[in-house]
């Protein structure tokens, strides 16, 4: 049985430095009484958000993956995933809203598109980093090594149902001033308020000068099966446009598609401003 509060204990505060472990005690008979965010852990949250925490256990099933409730007594925690569904429709509303005020002069589609830019996996997963939310997230053992490689899909999954915590907690009011205040503008001060679909801008450039669709092929592909970096070359009409790299197709597609770019811009013609291929 030691063994088994050992193995729940070690596994819970695996984020924390060995040297801290004993001041956080989890203690058997309290076992059903799950609080992850306690005293020092609660005020690191409250001062990334920039927000007071009322009930901590709402914050707590925000911050457990799926893959961590085999640690946990079974039937009595859930995993986040309800309230990322529900953190997503908040974000959605807010940041519809904020858009909706701030530019009054643009259309559906732009605002469409710019909403896109702030509320995708990308975009979300680095604020969730720059919040230190990978520090607090219960992972299985084995998820925290996709956590600590890319985890895009986790964190950004995580800060929505953090949104969502936020809203249940102290409602609208103050989840807005959240996102307007500072999710937001995390995000234009890493500028992705622009298109970043590099594939779709190339598809437009090379069609509106008669050119064929661009095609991709992987060219080359090294490392590991779990770990591959995938080389791929672009195409118009048969002509190599430039090549990009990734550590997935759609990554070294959107990567040769936004060096082409750069290559078109060098070689754009100055008189009437047509591609130069």
């Amino acid at each position: 049985m030691k063994n088994f509060f050992d193995f729940i204990y070690y596994g819970l505060f695996r984020f924390t430095p060995k040297e801290k472990l004993s001041n956080i005690r989890l203690e058997a008979n309290s076992l059903n009484q799950f609080e992850f965010l306690r005293q020092e852990r609660k005020k690191f949250l409250e001062s990334h958000l920039g927000i007071e925490i009322k009930n901590p256990k709402i914050f707590e099933e925000a911050l457990i993956h799926r893959s961590y409730l085999h640690l946990l007594p079974k039937g009595q925690y859930s995993s986040n995933e309800r309230l990322e569904f529900l953190g997503d429709a908040v974000l959605s509303l807010v940041v519809s809203d904020y858009l909706f005020h701030k530019y009054p002069n643009r259309l559906e589609g732009d605002l469409t598109k710019i909403r896109s830019w702030l509320v995708n996996k990308h975009s979300l997963s680095y604020v969730a980093r720059k919040l230190e939310l990978d520090k607090l997230i219960l992972v299985s053992f084995s998820t925290a090594k996709t956590l600590e490689r890319s985890g895009e899909s986790i964190l950004s999954d995580a800060l929505e149902a953090v949104i969502a915590a936020i809203y249940l907690d102290s409602g609208l009011n103050v989840v807005k001033q959240f996102i307007v205040k500072k999710l937001i503008p995390m995000l234009e001060e890493a500028n992705v308020l622009q298109d970043k679909n590099y594939k779709s801008i190339l598809m437009e450039k090379v069609q509106a000068e008669g050119k064929m669709a661009p095609t991709y092929e992987v060219l080359e592909e090294n490392g590991p099966p779990h770990d591959k970096t995938f080389f791929v070359g672009v195409y118009v009409d048969n002509v190599l446009l430039a090549t990009g790299k990734g550590k997935s197709k759609k990554e070294a597609e959107q990567d040769a598609a936004k060096n082409a770019l750069k290559n078109l811009k060098t070689n754009q013609g100055e008189e009437n401003g047509e591609i130069d291929f």
